[in-house]
């Protein structure tokens, strides 16, 4: 009876031990509301639109993962010893109005489980974290928090719209690594073997179809000062299928930075990009004919360059914080494909919101956006505005 009693209790403690070298958890954000949204202008180029047909759509009714994408998630650590750890993080996006999974933009990733995330890896205070499958590039990371107000967040508000490298681009397998946070430095790189979908085979006497890109940034942080300059470029395959097509390397870098008065914070961004995009922002009218289905992400447009500029400011205010912001992408060339009589504008857009928070878990949000000029084309404005609830558990 009594080496029965022992070995419950060795078994016990051999348990407790085991919960404290591991640790696994569920996690999630929902976010949800009522909003408005229009679109309207002309589907062209033409710096003649004469007789051109106008587009007019709007929407209103529920939005969702405005503030948040929606998701729920898992992620571990594994304590290895001499302080090793292994990581890991699985997360998943959803539409909370549907319940549809998220991040699938073409039939071919249309069965993403993790679309949000997924890696595994190896974490150290002293030497970094390695993490390789797919995940936001660094500019998603480093850059976006720091050159608006906004983000990575709130629809065409979010930095993303004119850097569309920080708009919450994602790798697929990617191979990662940061370093430790030294006196406030901190620098990332990633190498993707492909960065949308499954890599593919090089079979002797084709092209590689594999779309490989870097990623890479340095940013500081230290008391009121937010400096993060990051620089990413994938390559966009050609074909050898007449019309026979080069291949396309698509760079993009940029600086930002924000100083924290206390009583108002002050935030600033200058990038350019050449020859396509990353991630485009949509504008979601889900109308064929309209502009705001030309969305995507990891486009060639050889020929395409534009420098982008983004300024804003938020300021605590209550138990909320309130922002304002303005971007700007300003495009310096025209695609190769571009004709005759075919040019394009500037884009801006002007922001305001306000989050107020109820709990530690819950909070509420209200955003009001107006953007001219989208995607560069000359008569398309783009207005949104919405409240909504958020939750995290």
């Amino acid at each position: 009876m009594k080496k029965t009693l022992l070995a419950a209790a060795l078994t016990v403690g051999f348990f407790g031990v085991a919960q404290a070298e591991t640790s696994v958890t569920l996690y999630g954000i929902l976010d949800g509301g009522i909003g408005y949204q229009q679109i309207k202008g002309v589907n062209s180029y033409a710096t003649d639109r004469t007789g051109e047909p106008s587009l007019k759509a709007k929407k209103t009714g529920m939005i969702n993962g405005i503030e948040y994408g929606n998701r729920w998630g898992l992620k571990g650590a594994e304590d290895l010893g001499n302080g090793l750890r292994a990581v890991f993080q699985l997360e998943s996006g959803f539409d909370l109005g549907t319940g549809q999974q998220a991040q699938s933009t073409s039939s071919s990733n249309s069965d993403r489980l993790f679309g949000r995330q997924a890696t595994i890896g190896l974490a150290s205070d002293a030497w970094g974290q390695l993490d390789l499958g797919r995940q936001t590039n660094i500019a998603s990371k480093y850059l976006a928090g720091v050159a608006t107000p906004f983000g990575a967040s709130f629809g065409q508000a979010n930095s993303g719209a004119v850097f569309t490298q920080a708009n919450t681009a994602r790798y697929d397998n990617m191979v990662m690594y940061q370093t430790p946070n030294f006196s406030g430095f901190q620098f990332g790189a990633g190498y993707s073997f492909n960065v949308s979908g499954g890599e593919s085979w090089k079979v002797d006497g084709t092209r590689n179809s594999n779309q490989h890109a870097i990623t890479t940034g340095l940013r500081y942080g230290n008391g009121p000062i937010a400096v993060a300059l990051t620089y990413d470029a994938f390559k966009a395959r050609g074909s050898d299928v007449a019309p026979v097509t080069d291949d396309t390397t698509v760079k993009a870098w940029a600086l930002a930075g924000s100083y924290d008065f206390e009583i108002v914070k002050l935030h600033a961004g200058f990038g350019q990009t050449r020859d396509g995009f990353f991630q485009l922002q949509g504008y979601g009218s889900g109308a064929s004919s309209s502009f705001s289905n030309a969305t995507g992400a990891f486009g060639a447009a050889k020929g395409l360059k534009f420098n982008s500029y983004s300024a804003g400011v938020s300021a605590p205010l209550g138990n909320g914080t309130l922002m304002a912001g303005w971007m700007m992408a300003d495009p310096r060339s025209n695609p190769d494909s571009f004709g005759a009589g075919e040019d394009m504008d500037k884009q801006q857009t002007y922001s305001l919101g306000y989050t107020y928070g109820i709990s530690k878990r819950t909070s509420l949000y209200a955003i009001g956006s107006y953007a001219k000029h989208v995607q560069f084309l000359p008569d398309a404005k783009s207005t949104l505005v919405g409240v909504g609830v958020v939750h995290k558990f």
